[in-house]
């Protein structure tokens, strides 16, 4: 306590020497503690701190309180989260399993389809086959039938002018009475 005593004299002193200096017109440091009103100002901030503290200590507790409510709100919006994102994944392996199992279904429809459409298509081929061989049948067999009757005109073509020159009167007369012959011969 002995030397705090001793540099507040000598605070004093050196205090004294600035004042003096100050008022020759230079510049300096007041020390002095009344007229500095360093008193006036630890008093008026033991004040503010002895009654501010307990309404200081109520906001700050309130600050306190809010932020921790936010915390729990943020950990419970986490959890929520993350318990969505599970949900949300399991939804989407499901829907991914499903859209696999109804690609499987569609390609053995396909296939199924690609199956019947060809057996369908050899089904007509094969109809179209016979409808042209029953075609092809149709049109030799008209094509043969009016060749007979060609070469049958042209054969009672060529018997008609035949008889008409080898046939005479004394022959005329001949086939007429054998064909009597005959008549007469069956009756």
């Amino acid at each position: 306590m002995g030397t705090l005593l001793l540099l507040a004299a000598e605070a004093g002193a050196i205090a004294n020497d600035f004042s003096e200096a100050a008022e020759a017109g230079g510049f300096g440091l007041n020390f002095n503690i009344l007229d500095t009103n360093l008193i006036n100002l630890a008093i008026i901030l033991s004040v503010l701190v002895y009654f501010g503290r307990g309404f200081l200590g109520k906001i700050l507790l309130e600050r306190r309180q809010k932020i921790e409510t936010a915390i729990q709100d943020a950990e419970k919006r986490k959890k929520d989260a993350a318990a969505s994102l599970a949900d949300q994944q399991q939804k989407l392996a499901q829907a991914q399993t499903e859209a696999g199992r109804i690609r499987a279904a569609a390609e053995e429809s396909a296939k199924k389809a690609k199956e019947t459409i060809l057996t369908q298509t050899e089904q007509d081929i094969q109809r179209i086959k016979a409808a042209a061989a029953q075609d092809l049948n149709s049109q030799q067999e008209r094509i043969i039938a009016e060749l007979r009757q060609r070469v049958v005109a042209m054969a009672l073509e060529q018997a008609e002018s035949r008889l008409k020159s080898d046939l005479n009167e004394n022959t005329q007369q001949q086939l007429i009475d054998r064909s009597i012959a005959m008549l007469g011969g069956q009756s």
